[in-house]
C-alpha cells in the first residue's frame, strides 16, 4: 500500500485509467471480431463496413497508445487480406 499522500493519488488515477483502458480495449476487440465474423457470412458490404470501422478504431487506439501501432498496422493488414480474400472467391 502506498504511503506518502502523492503516492495515494498515483494509485487512484493509476485504477481509473486501468478501468478505462480496459473498456476501451474491450470495444476494440468486439469491432474486430466483427469483422472476422462478418468475413464468415456472404455479406460482403456487411464485412466492407465492419472493417473500415475497425480500420479506424485501431488507428485511434494506436494514436492514445492503448496498443502498439505496429500491432494495429498488423491487424488492420490481416483484416484487409481476409476480406480482399472474401470478395475475391465471390
Amino acid at each position: 500500500m502506498p504511503n506518502t499522500e502523492s503516492a495515494k493519488r498515483a494509485l487512484r488515477k493509476a485504477e481509473r485509467r486501468r478501468i478505462k483502458n480496459k473498456s476501451e480495449r474491450s470495444a476494440l476487440r468486439t469491432t474486430v471480431k466483427k469483422v472476422r465474423v462478418a468475413v464468415g457470412t456472404t455479406d460482403q458490404d456487411a464485412a466492407k463496413s465492419a472493417l473500415q470501422t475497425a480500420i479506424k478504431k485501431l488507428d485511434q487506439a494506436a494514436d492514445k497508445h492503448l496498443i502498439h501501432k505496429n500491432k494495429a498496422a498488423r491487424l488492420k493488414s490481416r483484416l484487409t487480406k481476409k476480406v480482399n480474400k472474401q470478395a475475391a472467391a465471390s
